[in-house]
C-alpha cells in the first residue's frame, strides 16, 4: 500500500478480473463524456476509469517545488470517509411509542430522567436526543452511527450516517450490514438502502507547497473556491461549498489537533509516514443529486464505480493546473504534476490498513482526562506550596473530599445519590451504561413518568 513515485504516470491502473462485481448497474461515465445539466454527464455503457487527462508529463519536479526534503508524492491511504444511507419503510408501532417517551425523558430537567433516554439495539447504547432534525422527529446517535427517524411512509425511515472512525475500522459493506440490522429491528424496510452521500479522501505526504498557487490554477465548473488559514498558517482549500459536489484540500495534521481523530496516526505510521511531515487530504463529497444523475443508487452499484466517480471528479469537475498566460483557452493549460498523481489513484487497489480495535462508546481518551487531572493536581499543589507528587497526591484527594462533602451538605444532596446520577448522565452521552434495563415492569414505569412529564409540560 506504500507509494512513493519518482515519475508521472501518464494514467491510473485498473485491476483485471473484477467484472463479476459490475452486473448491469450503470457505469460512471469516462473522463471524455458531456455532462448533462453542468454536474455530471452519464453514459451507462461507458466502463469506469480513473485515466487522468494531463498533458505534463515533461514537467520538471523541481521547478514547481524545490523542497527535496520530502517525496513529491507518497499516498498513506485512501478510502470512504463518510457515509449516508437513507432505508424507506415504516416505524414499528411499539418503537414508535418508545421513542417518543425517551424523547420527553431527554426534554426533562431532571438529569436522572434524561440519563435514561438510551435506545439498546444491538450492541449500540444509543443516546435518544431531546430534539429532532426537519421531519425526523427522533435522533439516535453512538460514535458509529447517527439515525434520524421518520414517523411518516412518505420520508425515508432512517437516514443514517456512518462516522469517519468506524469506516476506519469497517468496510463500507461491512457498515451497512451493521446499520441494515439495527433499521430493521426499528420497522419494516421496504427495499435497499440508498447512497444519500458518500466521500471519498486521499491522505497523502507531499514536498509540495499548497498554497504555491492562485486560485486561478483552479479550473472548475464550480462557483466557488476559498482558501483558509488559521494563524497565519496556510491550512486548505474548499471548492464548491454549498452545491452538491465539494471538494477540499486540507492539511489534515492540523485538522486532527481540532478533531481529536488521532487514530489516523496509526493507520498512516502502516503506510510509511514519517510521524512529523504534515499530511494533506483530497476529498470529494458527492451528494445524492450528483449520485442520481450516474444512476448509482445502491451501496453496491456505488462501490463498484468508484474509480469513474474519481475521475469525473478530478478530470471533468476539478482540475489543478498550470496557468499559461499565453495561452487564453483554460482547458487547455498543462495539468500540475500533484493532480496527475492524485487523479491516478486507482480504487480497485487496496486504501490502507484498517484499525483492529472500535468501539462505539464516545468516551474520552484516558489522554484527555489525565491531562485534566494533571492539570487540576498541579494546580492546587501550586497553590498549596507543595512539591512532592505523593504529599499532593494526598492532600488533594483529602481537600476535595472535604470541599465535596461541605458542598453536598450545604446543597441538602446525598453525595452517593448525586454523584451516580451525575455518572449515568455522562454514560448516556459517552453510550457506556445502560441506564434502563428493558424490563416490562421498568419499561411501564418509564410509560408513566413520560405521560406525566408530558402532562405536566402541556399544562394539563
Amino acid at each position: 500500500m506504500y507509494m512513493q513515485s519518482n515519475h508521472m504516470p501518464g494514467s491510473g491502473s485498473q485491476s483485471q478480473g473484477n467484472d463479476d462485481k459490475h452486473g448491469d448497474s450503470p457505469a460512471v461515465p469516462a473522463r471524455t463524456a458531456q455532462p448533462a445539466d453542468g454536474v455530471g454527464g452519464m453514459e451507462p455503457d461507458a466502463p469506469p476509469t480513473n485515466r487522468a487527462s494531463y498533458n505534463s508529463n515533461q514537467i520538471d519536479h523541481q521547478s514547481v517545488n524545490p523542497d527535496n526534503s520530502l517525496p513529491y508524492f507518497q499516498a498513506l491511504r485512501w478510502g470512504v470517509d463518510t457515509l449516508y444511507l437513507s432505508y424507506h419503510g415504516l416505524i414499528y408501532p411499539h418503537v414508535d411509542d418508545k421513542l417518543k417517551a425517551l424523547k420527553l425523558l431527554a426534554q426533562s430537567p431532571d438529569e436522572r430522567e434524561q440519563s435514561q433516554a438510551q435506545y439498546l439495539i444491538d450492541s449500540h447504547i444509543f443516546e435518544v436526543k431531546d430534539k429532532g432534525a426537519g421531519r425526523f422527529p427522533y435522533i439516535l446517535e453512538d460514535k458509529a452511527f447517527r439515525l434520524q427517524i421518520a414517523r411518516k411512509q412518505s420520508l425515508p425511515l432512517v437516514y443514517g450516517r456512518v462516522s469517519s472512525h468506524y469506516l476506519a475500522h469497517a468496510l463500507p459493506h461491512a457498515a451497512k450490514a451493521a446499520l441494515t440490522s439495527i433499521t430493521e429491528q426499528i420497522g419494516t424496510i421496504e427495499d435497499d438502502s440508498t447512497v444519500s452521500r458518500i466521500d471519498l479522501y486521499v491522505d497523502f505526504v507531499s514536498s509540495v507547497q499548497m498554497d504555491s498557487w492562485s486560485r486561478e490554477a483552479w479550473v472548475t465548473r464550480a462557483s466557488a473556491i476559498d482558501n483558509y488559514s488559521r494563524d497565519q498558517v496556510f491550512t486548505g482549500w474548499a471548492i464548491g461549498i454549498g452545491g452538491t459536489l465539494i471538494a477540499r484540500l486540507y492539511n489534515k495534521t492540523e485538522e486532527i489537533k481540532k478533531s481529536g481523530k488521532t487514530y489516523l496516526f496509526e493507520l498512516w505510521r502502516n503506510a510509511g509516514w514519517d510521524g512529523e511531515s504534515p499530511v494533506w487530504r483530497l476529498e470529494f463529497e458527492f451528494k445524492r443529486e450528483v449520485l442520481s444523475q450516474f444512476r448509482l443508487d445502491t451501496l453496491e452499484a456505488v462501490m463498484n464505480n468508484l474509480n469513474g466517480l474519481w475521475s469525473y471528479a478530478t478530470t471533468e469537475w476539478l482540475k489543478l493546473t498550470l496557468p499559461n498566460e499565453e495561452d487564453k483557452t483554460r482547458s487547455r493549460w498543462p495539468i500540475h504534476p500533484l493532480w496527475g498523481y492524485l487523479a491516478s489513484v486507482d480504487w480497485e487497489s487496496d486504501g490502507g490498513t484498517l484499525l483492529r480495535q472500535f468501539t462505539p462508546q464516545r468516551s474520552p481518551s484516558d489522554q484527555y482526562l489525565f491531562g485534566h487531572m494533571q492539570s487540576l493536581l498541579t494546580s492546587f499543589m501550586a497553590k498549596e506550596g507543595i512539591l512532592g507528587f505523593a504529599q499532593g497526591r494526598e492532600a488533594f484527594y483529602q481537600a476535595f473530599y472535604m470541599f465535596f462533602d461541605r458542598w453536598c451538605y450545604d446543597n441538602g444532596v446525598y453525595p452517593d445519590d448525586f454523584i451516580e446520577t451525575k455518572v449515568r448522565k455522562k454514560a448516556r452521552d459517552f453510550n457506556t451504561i445502560f441506564n434502563t434495563p428493558d424490563a416490562e415492569a421498568e419499561w411501564e414505569e418509564l410509560m408513566k413518568r413520560a405521560d406525566a412529564y408530558r402532562r405536566q409540560s402541556d399544562g394539563e
